[in-house]
């Protein structure tokens, strides 16, 4: 029997900044992106590149994929493999569309299936995200508690599952 079909997770948010400064931050490599959890991302920004966000000292990838569409400053689309818990790839899609006022952020994430667990959990994630991107973008900061959560993740660093370390994703090719 093959598996069923969940709903996608839709979540949106207009920010008060330009296209292309969400664009730059989404997109942004090599330093760390306090609204996407204090990671780093690394990407090749090409359909077939290899992206990954990672801890800030690179020996944890929390979610690791594939480039798939590319559309500067407009769509970013790729797969989506969580490390902490590893199930069948997923595909996310962010879409920025500049109205009055700023740019409306839609992202989707897809392709979830009834062999995932909490696919629910991922939509409060994005949602989450998107808030401190907002944040990011029109203040400049992010919550003190935000901070505060990110600072406490860092000293348990080493309680993180072994499906997280940067060896172990190399490993399985994501």
């Amino acid at each position: 029997m093959s598996p069923a079909a969940l709903p996608d997770a839709i979540c949106s948010i207009t920010i008060a900044v330009p296209v292309e400064k969400v664009w730059n931050e989404i997109t942004k490599t090599g330093s760390i992106q306090r609204p996407l959890y204090n990671t780093v991302l690394d990407i090749d920004l090409q359909p077939g590149g290899r992206i990954r966000y990672s801890s800030p000292d690179r020996k944890h990838v929390f979610v690791a994929g594939e480039v798939l569409e590319v559309d500067p400053p407009r769509r970013l689309k790729h797969t989506y493999i969580f490390a902490m818990k590893p199930e069948p790839a997923t595909v996310v899609t962010w879409e920025l569309e500049a109205v009055d006022g700023g740019t409306r952020v839609t992202l989707t994430h897809a392709g979830w299936t009834d062999e995932h667990t909490a696919p629910e959990k991922h939509e409060a994630g994005w949602n989450d995200i998107l808030g401190l991107l907002k944040s990011e973008l029109e203040t400049g900061d992010i919550p003190m508690k935000t901070k505060v959560v990110y600072w406490l993740q860092g000293l348990f660093g080493f309680a993180l599952p072994k499906t997280t370390r940067t060896e172990y994703v190399d490993e399985q090719g994501w």
